[in-house]
Parts: C-alpha cells; structure tokens; sequence
C-alpha cells in the first residue's frame, strides 16, 4: 500500500498495457531491441562530414553510419578524440570531434581498416 507508479521497479511506462497480475514471478516483458553485433572494420559504411548547424558558428566533424554496440562506438570515439588532440562526444551511432578534423579522421578510419567517405560539401 502506498506506493506509486514510480517505486514499483522498472519504468513504469513500459508496462502500461498490463493491467496487474498476482504471480509474484512475473516479468514485465518489453519490445527493446538488443544492442545490434557490431560489425568489422572492413564492412563498416562510415561517412565523415563538417557540420556546422546548431553550434553557434563553431565546426565539427560529424562520423556516421556506424553499426554496433555503443561501447564500441564510444571505443572509437575516445581513439578519433585523443589523436585529433580535441574533445568531442558519442551516441546514436554518431560520433562528434570537435573543430574541421575530416582528412585527419579519414586517414586513422582508413589505418584501422574501415571504409570511410567523405560526405557532404
């Protein structure tokens, strides 16, 4: 008695189609996917581009097309951050360096073996 929604353990909005049940055992199942197995280096389509938009003016070499887990991008990340010398962030299977960097993060996704292209103008 007494509690809300939100103490009931897990989120709360991924059940809101179950009504209650009395097994104590009962595990709300949910459609999340799983994080998608990330696939080599040599089969990765990334695409590197200078993005200028919502940054007050400032550039940033944007990489996309990246198929995998998350740790993985944010592996990469990290890697294209301290050789560019520069900070930048990961997610959604982006990756964000700061400042024009394009020919060098072309050059290191190349040495890792990844297929990489320059996109956009």
């Amino acid at each position: 008695m007494g509690k809300n929604k939100k103490d009931s353990g897990g989120d709360w909005k991924d059940r809101l189609g179950v009504m209650f049940s009395t097994d104590p055992d009962f595990n709300y199942d949910s459609d999340k996917e799983d994080e998608e197995d990330t696939l080599p280096t040599n089969k990765q389509d990334l695409r590197v581009m200078l993005d200028k938009k919502n940054r007050r003016g400032k550039s940033a070499t944007l990489v996309t097309g990246f198929v995998g887990s998350d740790d993985d991008l944010k592996d990469l990340a990290k890697t294209l951050k301290s050789k560019c010398g520069v900070g930048g962030s990961a997610k959604d299977g982006e990756i964000i360096i700061q400042g024009d960097f394009r020919d060098k993060v072309m050059e290191l996704l190349k040495a890792a073996g990844y297929k990489a292209k320059k996109a956009g103008g």
